[in-house]
């Protein structure tokens, strides 16, 4: 190996280590659940940090047959504000592991990525 020429056996163990956080961060995600609200809590939505729903809860008081617009726009604001809590949880969850193969805290230093 030359001087100033990356250790090839150590980017290979870095990167092998980034692959196994990452693989561990995609599994909590997977499973980390996450609320969201619209109307102060009338709407309710459940969805893990991955994406998928599973619960949505409407309070009874909101539904006037006569006015179907105001729940369906309080259910799209309680899954939109669910699917923010989700991609925040994801940011915290993957951010360490954006830096990728970059110079950034985690990565491998490498030229370019």
């Amino acid at each position: 190996m030359q001087p100033g020429q990356p250790d090839l056996q150590m980017i290979m163990q870095q990167a092998q280590k980034m692959q196994e956080q990452l693989i561990a961060a995609q599994a909590e995600l997977a499973s980390a659940e996450v609320t969201g609200q619209a109307g102060n809590g009338l709407v309710q939505v459940t969805m893990t940090a991955a994406g998928e729903v599973l619960a949505v809860r409407i309070d009874p008081q909101v539904v006037d047959p006569d006015d179907v617009d105001t729940l369906q726009d309080l259910v799209v604001g309680a899954l939109q504000d669910a699917a923010r809590a989700a991609q925040q949880l994801q940011a915290e969850k993957m951010g360490p592991l954006a830096g990728g193969l970059g110079g950034e805290a985690g990565g491998l230093g490498l030229p370019g990525f």
